[in-house]
C-alpha cells in the first residue's frame, strides 16, 4: 500500500450506550480511531422504496491494518457516515484492512 494512496483523513466510531441524567439508557457514537485511508466508490444506484427514491452507494474503505474493527461499527468522513458491511484483513497479512461499506444519506 502506497502512502500517497490514503490522502482522507476518516474517524472510526463505535456505538456505546451510557445512562443520561435520568438513568435512562442511551446510545452515543464513540471515536476508536483515527487513520488516513483511501475512499474508493464501488457503486452507486437508486432504488424506489415506499414511494421514495433512495440513493445508496457502496465504497471500499482501505487503511493500515488495525485490529478490533468490526462490522457494528461505522466510519465518519467529514460530514458523511459509513456503516462498516465487511471487515477484509487482505491476504490475511495484518498490513492492509478494506472496510466494504455504504453510505447514509439522512
Amino acid at each position: 500500500m502506497r502512502a500517497g494512496d490514503l490522502r482522507h483523513r476518516i474517524t472510526i466510531q463505535q456505538e456505546q450506550e451510557t445512562l443520561d441524567q435520568y438513568n435512562t439508557p442511551t446510545t452515543a457514537w464513540q471515536d476508536v480511531a483515527t487513520v488516513w485511508a483511501a475512499i474508493e466508490p464501488l457503486r452507486g444506484r437508486e432504488y424506489l422504496e415506499a414511494k421514495n427514491t433512495t440513493p445508496e452507494l457502496t465504497v471500499r474503505i482501505r487503511i493500515r491494518y488495525l485490529p478490533g474493527v468490526m462490522s457494528a461499527m461505522r466510519v465518519l468522513y467529514g460530514s458523511r457516515i459509513f456503516n462498516i458491511k465487511s471487515v477484509i484483513d487482505l491476504d490475511e497479512r495484518h498490513k492492509e484492512t478494506h472496510l466494504m461499506c455504504s453510505e447514509v444519506f439522512e
